[in-house]
């Protein structure tokens, strides 16, 4: 592991540390402390996401006329700067539900830009020959921050309120910004190719996806994974702080579970590609995917709900370690920012979708109902991914 590379790790490490907390410490403070309805707070989670859809394109585009590093920099200030308000306002007594939209929009257009910038920095920091090894380094620090991260998260926010913990984010996008920093890499300058129109640029990354006959379908199985996915989380702080008036702490220690897998996944992933080769692993880490079902028994027994959603999020961990080591292989370097922002597009603006259909269902259907069609989709989904199950690396 190269000093740079230590680096980016320690950005990526403060940045998806401040995910995790504020994934729990947003909607927290939308429900518990402004009385978000179900069908609020769907919103506030589909405009914590729907940036992507707003402007997922083009962004890729623009980010492959850019060096990455400075763009990742300025998106962590942004969302730094935008986080921090939270905690003020709330301070000051004048915290709305409206300046709360405001501020998961603001922060989700910084996050576009910081992550389809980072996708496409790190092949070319540490070359593609050691690509897959750096990508399991940092889904595995995702994992680990999904664990550490929610955890701490719950406990921030009982000690000190959702509001209140929204400023341990704001330093971590501080850190990251620092760490980007101290990168020395000399970062090659973008090509200087033709410069062509923006809507010609967004096509080629389009139909790079959609033509790929594997890349088409990571693309429509991940989709479906992430909108289930977000139907489930805005479920749950309803079911555990509005319904059944659990501690905080106890939410973030069920998404820690998930983190937990999601860790596990991660960390096995490259062994399953070395043994079963990277297609067919990326099929059969998707076996575990049927236990999605007993997610709706969280009413009943919150640790058999906890058990399941820990194996969901394993195949998410493993998947994405799997998923975007083969998409970074099979896609050309020039095309690299526009293939992440068009996945990033389907994949979070699914997000911002599900989020809001779950609101919706949630407050016309029920929480129940919600839960059991999102557990539905996720234990699913993967089987769109049964072409994948032959041999070899393409």
């Amino acid at each position: 592991m190269t000093k740079d590379f230590r680096w980016l790790y320690g950005a990526d490490a403060g940045a998806k540390l401040g995910v995790s907390v504020s994934a729990l410490a947003i909607p927290l403070t939308g429900v518990a402390v402004l009385d978000a309805s179900p069908f609020e707070a769907g919103v506030l989670g589909m405009l914590s996401t729907c940036a992507f859809l707003l402007i997922g394109l083009p962004a890729g585009a623009w980010v492959d006329r850019l060096r990455k590093r400075p763009l990742m920099m300025a998106a962590d200030l942004v969302r730094a700067a935008s986080l921090a308000s939270v905690p003020v306002a709330q301070a000051c007594g004048v915290l709305t539900l409206w300046q709360l939209y405001v501020v998961v929009l603001v922060t989700g257009i910084a996050t576009v830009f910081g992550d389809v910038a980072a996708m496409s920095f790190l092949p070319a920091l540490v070359g593609r020959e050691r690509l897959t090894g750096a990508t399991s380094a940092l889904v595995s620090l995702d994992g680990v921050n999904q664990v550490a991260g929610r955890g701490l998260g719950g406990f921030l926010v009982a000690a000190v309120t959702a509001p209140m913990a929204l400023g341990v984010t704001a330093a971590t996008y501080l850190w990251s910004a620092f760490c980007l920093a101290r990168i020395r890499f000399a970062e090659p300058a973008p090509s200087r190719g033709p410069r062509t129109a923006l809507r010609h640029e967004i096509g080629e990354g389009l139909r790079l996806v959609f033509g790929h006959p594997h890349l088409r379908l990571i693309a429509s199985e991940g989709a479906l994974g992430n909108c289930a996915s977000m139907m489930v989380q805005v479920m749950l702080p309803i079911v555990f702080v509005a319904r059944f008036e659990r501690p905080e702490f106890t939410l973030g220690l069920f998404l820690a579970a998930g983190g937990a897998g999601y860790l596990l996944g991660s960390a096995v992933a490259p062994r399953l590609s070395r043994w079963l080769g990277e297609r067919r692993a990326i099929w059969w880490s998707g076996a575990v995917a049927p236990c999605a079902l007993l997610l709706p028994l969280v009413d009943e027994s919150v640790w058999v709900a906890g058990a399941a959603w820990a194996l969901t999020m394993s195949k998410s961990g493993a998947g994405n370690v799997l998923k975007v080591s083969y998409r970074t292989r099979v896609t050309p370097g020039h095309l690299l920012g526009r293939m992440t922002a068009t996945m990033r597009f389907l994949f979070t603006g699914a997000l911002a979708i599900g989020a809001g259909a779950g609101g919706a269902l949630g407050q016309f259907a029920g929480v129940d109902a919600t839960l059991w069609t999102a557990a539905a989709i996720l234990s699913s989904a993967w089987l769109l991914l049964r072409p994948m199950r032959g041999p070899g690396p393409r």
